[in-house]
């Protein structure tokens, strides 16, 4: 289930019981050694909205 946020810029979702945004204007890296643990995994139509909204980001 999406979220609406009239920010274009954020994915809503839910990830285990519990609203949250992906905030794609606030997207870093990060080095894998610095990973504790996996928490999951976000379903594929959650990815490809991401995707989505990133082209739209990056080609302007």
């Amino acid at each position: 289930m999406f979220l609406i946020d009239p920010d274009p810029t954020r994915v809503g979702l839910r990830f285990k019981g519990k609203k949250g945004w992906i905030v794609l204007d606030q997207i870093r890296t990060v080095d894998k050694a610095r990973l504790v643990k996996k928490l999951g995994r976000i379903t594929d139509d959650e990815i490809e909205t991401v995707k989505e909204v990133l082209r739209e980001m990056l080609v302007d």
